[in-house]
């Protein structure tokens, strides 16, 4: 994991597995500084998708009504009348066959409701949708927004675009949903139980499919503007969509042109993130200060020697630099067209493109207790300082003498010392990364009607994504070292590339620019992916033999997809311990492989209209598929639906996917980054008198005379070795969901969904936790587990540079993930004198949220509770109870006025952790509640205005430390991706209709 105060791996890094790949994310994410798409139906039943597609639009049963039978449900959903829909998770058409997968939707109001810059703010509040990657991660972004639904990790669920996949953006197959044309979404349909034999094997936790405006005609302006209270963290929006039909309605053209910023919010800008707290509740920071410390002690400027160092004094405050809002500015252009060639028979093509650029900060970079040659002779050396260096050495007062007065290192007499030095180049100002992506998808295809009763849909895509890294302000190793190795103040022994002598000693202003200069050269990488996809299916009905009216519905097909990504570095990214403060270097590497499949979907009416069976309807699903890296595997699905009584439903599937290892798992080199860990229980005097710690801490690597001074992790976190296995086989997961639908013929205009859901996730490709490694060892003597710890051969810490590999993990299929829960949503809908009341709660109980990294590991329970061991990402917060409560009054002539609550319930630190040491207001978070308010209206026909405040009560964040999470999420003392850091704020939208 990244440090709180170094970056753990850099961007590339965060691609390699997760813990599933959280524990490796987060550990290498972080730096060092933390302490189907519509098909064309030209016979058409005017229809709604669902019964609870509804003003709030935030979810919906995963089945289709009739027109008639949603106007009385769902009021506004009709005002739009569309032809037909397809729910997400299943291809099968017909309106009229119910589907088992729950389907969760976020409507066209609800959008306009949220006046979200980008798709992560449509969905990332939902619940039931853990924190993924996004603007409130800093250290550890990947400057990107990724989806985690159900939390058990981003790899492991589909981003979709009008029912079809999108290019990756990272290494692990995740999609950057910045790249949405948020505009042009009429909806978002979120399937949480799974959906793998629809779509594809990696939608194990479900799919989210953004669904575009079809056949839009007109032109459309609209502009956002949003501004946190205390005046910073702005945020733009402006979009221009041109749309028209032509040759008589045969042909219709869509064009959107957007553009999004947003500007930084920093964490020395709040005051629960202005300094930095451990977890004891003692102020505190890095240990990578200024003045320079010189193996553990401290220069003192005053006195031109060394003291100890306190932490509480002399400890450097990594975190105003950092970022709560992470700054983003996006350009996007997408493009569609179709054109009916022939009756029922029509091509369509459609294209994107987005350029991206997201900045993350953290503290300046330095030198950050590696190992360093220093040279006995630097002009900058004070005496006193080079005399405590010769003693620690065993070198005598003659040879140090000696040794300083040598001109250059072919002089006899000199000499470098391996020392362990800590500087912080304040200098320099912060480290700055700046990623800038650049996407583009293509699809063309053809659609229409081979019979009255059957549809066809073939169509190909190629989408690529480069991410390109760039850092700035972060240094070189080993330019660094030639600056140290000096014959004057302003001569280097080796003169090359310009080379001017470092002075690592004074007050942290003696760093000339002219120094900084040389060794500040710039390093960077380019994540490069592709995704090429060819589809054909027909769908369409057959008679029915079993039951009355209604046929049966099918979809066959077959797909061909392949994968392609490299990481391309220059030679200072790619070499280990040589860009300062990245954590972990990021080698260049390149994989590739291709997936060849065959589906078939079933929906089969049973029973119709008999007593105490209204309707009874089975779901089944088959996909074979061969991949070029692991070979064959099978998908499957079946479920059905019963309904005793018209408008009372029961429901339930169950579904078994294979998953293939992605490129980052397979692929990525293995390199020494960056995991969590507050304390080292071989730290300080901790081996003092115990003999068997001792002899543990020295089996490890510790030299036996620094035992009683080793070291605390340096801001809370320590070195990690890892990368990718080509060795990893296939996991499975068994997920099914069993629910019920209520729309009450005898309450109209109400709906309630209750669903089950239990995944599994078996021979998951995980890493384990620190504790898994700590705990057997430290604990229980573990022989085994204490052998994948080692450490600095000077100091005997977990800290260091390539020479202290830290913890040993490797990526294996022996993992086990699981997850259950209960989604529930009521929406209910009440005419008024005045217009209208429409209640819509949407709420989760997650039962448990299990992960086990090998069969003798811990089998962690994670829900409620947080810290560095929970959060299957990279430490999120899973809360047991969750809702979103949003009351919506149609005024008449005036508008709409919304108010949403936002229920997060009260969380834990992970009960199976000692808590000595551990201050008593960071052992649990409260429930946490919060308001937004929105007013909607429509000034004239073609003018529309929303303005919203958000976080009304201006609620504070909890503040827990910066050390009991993961760098990545625990930041700024609080966790920024589940709590509110950036205070009431407001917003406001116009849209001019022409």
């Amino acid at each position: 994991m990244p440090s709180h105060e170094q970056w753990g791996r850099s961007d590339p890094s965060r691609e390699c597995a997760q813990r599933g790949s959280s524990f490796l994310r987060s550990a290498t994410a972080k730096q060092k500084d933390r302490p189907r798409e519509e098909p064309m139906r030209t016979r058409i039943r005017a229809h709604l998708f669902a019964s609870t597609m509804l003003v709030a639009g935030v979810a919906v049963p995963a089945h289709a009504q009739t027109a008639e039978d949603a106007r009385t449900q769902a009021p506004e959903a009709t005002a739009n009348e569309q032809p037909v829909i397809v729910v997400t998770g299943s291809r099968i058409s017909n309106p009229n066959l119910d589907q088992s997968s729950p389907v969760q939707v976020v409507g066209e109001s609800e959008i306009t409701l949220r006046q979200a810059t980008n798709a992560e703010e449509l969905i990332g509040e939902l619940p039931g949708v853990s924190p993924g990657a996004g603007a409130g991660v800093n250290n550890g972004g990947a400057g990107f927004a990724s989806l985690n639904l159900r939390g058990v990790g981003t790899n492991r669920n589909l981003v979709l675009l009008d029912g079809t996949r999108l290019v990756p953006s990272s290494l692990l197959s995740e999609t950057d949903l910045n790249i949405i044309p948020v505009a042009l979404v009429e909806r978002v349909e979120i399937v949480t139980g799974g959906a793998s034999s629809v779509y594809g094997a990696d939608a194990i936790a479900g799919v989210a499919n953004f669904i575009t405006k079809k056949d839009f005609a007109g032109a459309e302006l609209a502009g956002t503007l949003g501004i946190n209270e205390r005046g910073d963290g702005a945020r733009y929006r402006a979009d221009v969509t041109l749309g028209a039909n032509f040759d008589d309605g045969r042909g219709n053209a869509v064009l959107n042109v957007g553009y999004q910023k947003v500007e930084p919010v920093l964490q020395g800008d709040r005051d629960v993130s202005r300094n930095t707290y451990f977890i004891n509740g003692e102020q505190i920071g890095s240990g990578t200060t200024f003045p320079t410390r010189i193996n553990g002690r401290i220069y003192n400027p005053e006195t031109d020697s060394l003291r100890d160092y306190v932490g509480s004094r002399d400890a450097f405050n990594f975190a105003p630099d950092n970022y709560f809002q992470t700054p983003l500015e996006r350009y996007n252009l997408f493009g569609s067209a179709r054109y009916e060639i022939a009756d029922a028979i029509e091509v369509y093509a459609k294209g994107m493109f987005t350029k991206s650029t997201v900045q993350l900060s953290l503290a300046p970079s330095g030198m950050f207790g590696d190992t360093w040659l220093l040279p006995l002779n630097n002009p900058f050396l004070p005496n006193a300082v080079r005399t405590e260096v010769c003693a620690s050495n065993s070198i005598s007062a003659a040879d140090c003498a000696a040794a300083a007065g040598a001109t250059d290192p072919t002089d006899p007499n000199y000499r470098e010392v391996a020392t362990i030095i800590n500087r912080r180049f304040v200098e320099q100002g912060p480290r700055i990364r700046n990623l800038t992506t650049n996407q583009f998808q293509v699809w063309a295809g053809v659609r229409g009607e081979i019979t009255d009763s059957i549809d066809f849909d073939i169509y190909g895509l190629h989408g690529e994504s480069d991410r390109k890294n760039s850092n700035i302000n972060w240094g070189l190793k080993s330019r660094v070292q030639q600056a140290l190795r000096a014959v004057s103040e302003t001569e280097c022994a080796d003169p090359s590339n310009g080379c001017v002598p470092i002075n690592l000693f004074g007050d942290g202003t003696d760093i000339s620019p002219e120094s900084i200069a040389f060794f500040n050269q710039p390093a960077g990488a380019t994540i490069s992916t592709r995704l090429s996809v060819v589809s054909g299916s027909i769908s369409g009905e057959i008679g029915n033999f079993l039951a009355g009216e209604t046929p049966i519905g099918y979809a066959l097909g077959a797909e061909y997809r392949k994968y392609g990504a490299s990481q391309v570095s220059d030679v200072a990214f790619g070499t280990q311990d040589e860009v300062l403060g990245t954590g972990a270097p990021s080698p260049s590497f390149s994989g590739a492989y291709d997936v060849k499949e065959v589906f078939a979907e079933v929906i089969v009416p049973l029973v119709e209209d008999v007593p105490g069976i209204h309707s009874l309807t089975f779901e089944g699903g088959l996909r074979l598929s061969d991949y070029s890296n692991t070979g064959g595997s099978t998908t499957w699905k079946a479920g059905g639906t019963w309904e005793p009584l018209r408008g009372y439903k029961i429901r339930g599937i169950f579904q078994h996917s294979v998953r293939s290892p992605n490129i980052s798992e397979l692929f990525t080199p293995v390199t020494t980054g960056l995991s969590n860990l507050p304390e080292d229980p071989c730290e300080g005097t901790n081996p003092v008198g115990n003999p068997e710690l001792t002899a543990i801490c020295i089996a490890q690597g510790a030299p036996a005379g620094v035992i009683g001074n080793i070291p605390s992790p340096s801001a809370g976190q320590i070195n990690l070795t890892s990368g990718g296995n080509p060795d990893l086989g296939v996991e499975t997961a068994d997920s099914y969901t069993l629910g019920v639908v209520l729309t009450p013929p005898q309450i109209p205009r109400l709906a309630v969904t209750a669903d089950y859901y239990h995944i599994k996730v078996t021979d998951a490709i995980t890493l384990p936790t620190p504790n898994d490694i700590f705990g057997p060892c430290f604990e229980e003597g573990d022989a085994e587990a204490c052998a994948l710890i080692r450490r600095n051969p000077l100091n005997g810490s977990l800290n260091g540079g390539g020479d202290t590999p830290g913890l040993i993990a490797v990526l294996t299929n022996q993992g086990t993930i699981v997850t259950s829960g209960v989604d529930l949503r009521i929406n209910y809908d009440v005419p008024m004198s005045f217009g209208g009341l429409n209640f819509d709660l949407t709420g989760n109980w997650t039962e448990q949220s299990k992960f086990q990294a090998s069969p003798v590991g811990i089998n962690r329970e994670c829900v409620g509770q947080y810290s560095s061991n929970c959060g299957f990402f990279a430490g999120e917060i899973t809360p047991e109870l969750s809702f979103n409560f949003r009351t919506t009054a149609r005024i008449d002539e005036v508008g709409d006025i919304s108010l949403l609550w936002r229920w997060i319930d009260g969380v834990d630190y992970e009960r199976i952790l000692p808590t000595d040491g551990v201050h008593p207001d960071y052992l649990s978070i409260p429930s946490y509640n919060y308001l937004d308010l929105t007013f909607r209206t429509e000034i004239a026909d073609t003018l529309g205005l929303t303005f919203s405040v958000q976080n009304l009560l201006d609620k504070n964040p909890p503040n827990v430390s910066n050390y009991v999470g993961t760098t990545a999420l625990n930041s700024g003392n609080t966790y920024p991706t589940t709590y509110d850091v950036l205070g009431r704020r407001y917003s406001i939208t116009a849209t001019m209709k022409f």
